[in-house]
Parts: C-alpha cells; structure tokens; sequence
C-alpha cells in the first residue's frame, strides 16, 4: 500500500536512513525514512501485517516535508490499518492454513517437542508435543521444515527451466516482501508462504527464478513467470489479498 506526491527538492540532506516511531490510530508504528537517489516523489507504504510504516525520500528533502506528508496523509493512514486483520496469536485450538488448508492445532504434551501433520474427527489437524510455552516456535519451525523441503524443490524445477542456477536459497520471517533475488543469484523466501495454496507457493517461486534471467518486472520477465507458472495473475491477486493476513499471524 502506497501513497505519493512529487518533491520539492530542498536543503539540508538527510541521512539516508532514519528509525523512529509515528503514532496513528492509537498505535504507535516503527517508522523507517530511507533516502533513494532515484526517488522523484515521497512514498509512503505500511509492512505487511501493519507491523510498520516506510517512507521513501528523494535526496535533498527538508526533514520537515516529511512530517508534512504524514499529516497530511494521517487520515489514509487510519483507514488503511483499520483493515489490517488483528494479529492472532498461533496457540492450541486455532486453525491454521498450512498449503491453504486449515489445520486445527492440536497440543499432546506428553510426548518430546515436535510437530507433525494429522486428521481427527474435525478434520486436519497439526499435533504439536513438548511443552505449551514453545508450541507457537515449534510450529514455525514446522514450517521452515516444509518450506525448505518443498521450495527447494520447486527452485530445482524451474531452474532447470530457464536454464539458469540459484546460488543460495535461504528462509527468512520478512514483513516488507515474500521473495527476492539478488544479482549474485542469491534467492530468498519468507517460510510464511507455506500458509498459502500450493499453486501460490509455486508461484511465489516461479516468480524469483524468473529473475535469475530477468532483473526487472518488464515484458519479458512477465512472460517469462507465466511460462513457468501459467497460473500466475491468479496466485499474484491472491497473495495481493490475503498476504496481509498471513503475515499477521503470531508465532512469538
């Protein structure tokens, strides 16, 4: 979510990074304010989950342009982080999407800490054992686990398919975005997306591996992503959908 107007270049410059707090709608947010030299207008985007606020600057930007823009956009701010999902927290007896299909979590506290998938007379269900305190950890680790099984087996397809090679696949709990690819061909992907349907997992891949060959969201790199997931424009809007929820989801 995004918000912009064109600059008026000023003095003095800031630095290029600067942390502090913004209160809106009777939460206080970690804002980031991050200077780009190819920025032309200020840019305005709250982290999946609404777990934070960042503004982008052009260089030469009067720090107090910045605080009109936030006044000035207070009342955007509300409304978008009103329809911000609460943040539940993963515990005992919640349903939880694993691969989009929900899971009821289901804890055996007589058994050593593990995870494990299942069904019972509700349906799915996903057994946590060991002890209460660390069944939200335990299920992210769970998580990872798939994550890492599953994705990097879909890297080896289509990289294969675009006749290209991934350097390092790492998993990481991002807020800003659910992938990326550097330049060395170093891919990352948020272990959240196991929440997601399989083909939006696929396409969350198909999506990165692209950029191993096209450094950019042009033409060919579009085509390229729905040539190794044709079911691309679907999986993107359900992610644009429902991403902020998943991202929501507490595992502290």
């Amino acid at each position: 979510m995004s918000f912009g107007f064109f600059r008026i270049p000023a003095k003095p410059r800031p630095a290029p990074v600067v942390e502090r707090e913004h209160c809106v709608a009777g939460r206080t947010l970690p804002l980031r304010i991050v200077e780009n030299e190819r920025a032309r207008r200020l840019t305005l985007r709250i982290d999946a989950g609404g777990q934070g606020l960042r503004i982008t600057v052009p260089p030469g930007l009067r720090r107090g342009e910045v605080e009109k823009f936030l006044d000035r956009h207070q009342g955007w701010l509300e409304e978008r982080l009103a329809k911000v999902p609460d943040r539940p927290q993963v515990r005992p007896g919640i349903k939880l999407p694993i691969r989009g299909v929900p899971h009821t979590i289901v804890h055996e506290p007589g058994k050593r800490g593990s995870a494990a998938l299942g069904r019972d007379e509700t349906g799915p269900v996903l057994v946590v054992h060991g002890d209460r305190l660390h069944l939200p950890r335990r299920v992210a680790d769970f998580l990872k686990r798939e994550a890492k099984r599953e994705i990097e087996a879909l890297v080896a397809t289509h990289t294969q398919a675009v006749g290209r090679r991934a350097k390092a696949i790492r998993f990481k709990d991002t807020t800003s975005r659910w992938g990326s690819c550097t330049s060395e061909g170093n891919l990352s992907f948020s272990w959240r997306i196991m929440m997601a349907p399989q083909p939006v997992i696929n396409y969350l891949v198909a999506h990165e591996v692209a950029h191993l060959k096209e450094m950019n969201h042009g033409r060919d790199f579009w085509k390229l992503c729905k040539e190794l997931c044709p079911d691309t424009e679907r999986c993107k809007a359900w992610l644009k959908r429902n991403g902020n929820a998943l991202q929501a989801i507490r595992f502290e």
